[in-house]
C-alpha cells in the first residue's frame, strides 16, 4: 500500500509538471489534454517496470552476497589444512557457473517447454541457445542475473557435501555441468518458460508450489550432493570399526559470521523471487522468512539439548539455514504463525537426519544433504498442508480445507527432483571416477588439500 501511494504522490507532481503553471484558461483542445493523459500513463508504466529492474537487481545482489555466507560456512566446519580448496571451489562455483549458466543452462531453462512433445532439439536449438541476445531488453537482463545467482547457490551446495576429499579438476568440470544443465532441467519443469513463454513447465502446469526454491534450488543441490558424497566415501578416520567419529571444523566464528550472512541474503532469496514490488507481498514473504529461520534455531536447540544434553552450536546454526530453507517453497502462500510451525519442525528434522547419515556412512562434513536436502523437501511438502488462501495464490492446503490435489503434487514434485537430482549426479561423479578421478589420493588427503592442490595456506600453520 505505501508504494502505491507513492506512486499517486508521483504521479500528481509528474501532472504539476506536465502542466503549465500559467495555462490559457480556454480549455477546449481535449486531444492534447488525452494525448497528456497517455504520456502521463507511459510515464507511470515505465517507472513501474524500472522500479521492478531495481528491485530485481537489488535482490539479486543479496543472493550474490550469500556466496560470502556458503564460503565462511563451509571454511569453518571443516578443517584448517582444506580451508582455501573449499574456498576456491566455492568462487569456481559461481565463475564457472554463471558461464555455463548464460550458454546454455538459461536457454533450457526458458527458452522452451523441455521435453514438449519430446523436442529435445527444440531446448538444445542454436535459435535458443544465447537467448539474452534474442530479447535484449533491460528487464531480461535483470532476470537473467537474478537466475544466475540462483544457479550459483544449488551448485555451492554439492562444495560442502564432497569437502576435504575431491580433486580440484573433477570438480570444476562437474560444477560447470551441474550449472548448464543439471540444475536447470528441474528447473524447467518447475519454473520454466515464467517470463519468455505463455508455455511452462510439467510441474508449473499442475500448481506445483516452489517459490523460491526449496526443491528446485536447494534439493537439487542437495541430491546431487548425496551422489557425490556416496560416489567419494567417508574422509579417512570419519569411521572406526564402523563407529562415527567427530572431525571438528576450525572455526565456528567463521560459521557463525557466515550463517548471519546467508540469513541476511536470504532477504533477497525469498522476496525478491516476487520479481516485483506491486502489491507489497515481499513484505509477508520477508516476516516468514525471518520467522522460521529464528524457530528453525530454536528446534535445533531444544533436539540437541534433549539428545547431547549439550546447546550444540553446529546444530544449532545449521537449524537456522534449515528453517530457511523451509520456508523458502511455501512463503508465499503460508501464515506467520505458520511459518514458525515449519521452520521448528525443519530445526528438529536437520538434527535427526545429520545423525541418519553419520549412521549409515554418508560423510557430509557440513550436514549440506540435510540441511538442503531433507528440509526443502519438508519445506516444499508443508506448501501443501499449509497453504492458506488469503496469503499469495490462495491455493489451500489440506490443513485449510484443500483437497489432496496439491499435496500429491508437492510430492510428485520432490520426487521427481530426488530421482533427477540423485540419478544425474550418481552418473556425473561415476563417470568422473573411472575416468580422471574424483578423490585425491590418501596422502593427499591425510596432508591437507591447500598444499599440494593450490599451492598456498589459509593460515600459517595447519593441521
Amino acid at each position: 500500500m505505501i508504494v502505491s501511494i507513492y506512486k499517486y504522490i508521483l504521479l500528481l507532481i509528474l501532472i504539476f509538471i506536465e502542466t503549465p503553471l500559467f495555462a490559457d484558461n480556454n480549455i477546449k483542445d481535449i486531444t492534447n489534454s488525452n494525448q497528456q493523459i497517455e504520456l502521463l500513463k507511459n510515464q507511470l508504466d515505465t517507472l513501474n517496470k524500472e522500479t521492478d529492474i531495481f528491485w530485481i537487481i537489488i535482490t539479486g545482489v543479496l543472493v550474490f552476497f550469500m556466496q560470502a555466507g556458503f564460503a565462511l560456512v563451509e571454511s569453518g566446519f571443516i578443517r584448517k589444512k582444506n580451508t582455501v580448496n573449499i574456498l576456491t571451489k566455492n568462487l569456481v562455483d559461481v565463475s564457472i557457473g554463471v558461464i555455463g549458466f548464460y550458454f546454455f543452462g538459461f536457454s533450457i531453462m526458458f527458452a522452451q517447454p523441455l521435453f514438449e512433445n519430446f523436442g529435445i532439439g527444440k531446448v538444445i536449438s542454436i535459435d535458443n541457445l544465447l537467448l539474452l541476445n534474442n530479447k535484449p531488453d533491460a528487464y531480461n537482463f535483470s532476470f537473467f542475473f537474478f537466475q544466475s545467482v540462483f544457479c550459483a547457490t544449488s551448485a555451492t551446495i554439492v562444495s560442502g557435501a564432497m569437502a576435504e576429499r575431491t580433486k580440484f579438476i573433477s570438480y570444476f568440470i562437474a560444477s560447470f555441468i551441474i550449472s548448464a544443465f543439471i540444475y536447470p532441467v528441474f528447473g524447467s519443469l518447475a519454473w520454466g518458460n515464467l517470463l519468455f513463454s505463455d508455455n511452462h513447465g510439467f510441474l508449473y502446469d499442475k500448481g506445483f508450489i516452489d517459490f523460491a526454491g526449496s526443491t528446485v534450488v536447494h534439493s537439487m543441490g542437495g541430491w546431487i550432493g548425496l551422489a557425490g558424497s556416496i560416489v567419494l566415501g567417508p574422509r579417512i578416520g570419519k569411521y572406526l570399526d564402523g563407529i562415527p567419529q567427530p572431525i571438528m571444523g576450525h572455526s565456528l566464528p567463521l560459521s557463525t559470521l557466515g550463517v548471519f550472512i546467508l540469513w541476511l541474503g536470504w532477504f533477497g532469496f525469498n522476496p525478491g523471487s516476487t520479481l516485483t514490488i506491486k502489491e507489497g507481498n515481499f513484505a509477508i514473504i520477508s516476516l516468514n522468512t525471518h520467522l522460521a529461520a529464528s524457530s528453525g534455531a530454536i528446534g535445533s536447540l531444544i533436539i540437541s539439548w534433549i539428545l547431547f544434553r549439550k546447546a550444540d552450536l553446529t546444530m544449532i546454526l545449521n537449524g537456522v539455514l534449515s528453517g530457511l530453507v523451509a520456508i523458502t517453497s511455501p512463503c508465499n502462500n503460508v501464515s506467520p504463525t505458520d511459518s514458525i510451525i515449519i521452520g521448528f519442525i525443519a530445526g528438529i528434522l536437520v538434527v535427526l537426519s545429520v545423525l541418519f547419515f553419520d549412521y549409515i556412512k554418508v560423510d557430509d562434513p557440513v550436514g549440506a544433504i540435510s540441511v538442503h536436502g531433507i528440509c526443502g523437501v519438508w519445506g516444499t511438502i508443508s506448501a501443501g498442508l499449509f497453504a492458506h488462501p488469503s496469503y499469495g495464490t490462495g491455493a489451500k492446503g489440506l490443513f485449510y480445507g484443500g483437497n489432496w490435489n496439491l499435496f500429491l503434487t508437492q510430492l510428485l514434485g520432490v520426487g521427481i527432483a530426488f530421482v533427477w537430482g540423485f540419478f544425474s549426479g550418481l552418473i556425473l561423479f561415476l563417470i568422473l571416477k573411472y575416468t580422471i578421478g574424483l578423490r585425491v589420493p590418501e596422502e593427499e588427503e591425510i596432508e591437507g588439500l591447500d598444499t599440494i592442490e593450490h599451492g598456498n595456506e589459509a593460515y600459517e600453520n595447519h593441521e
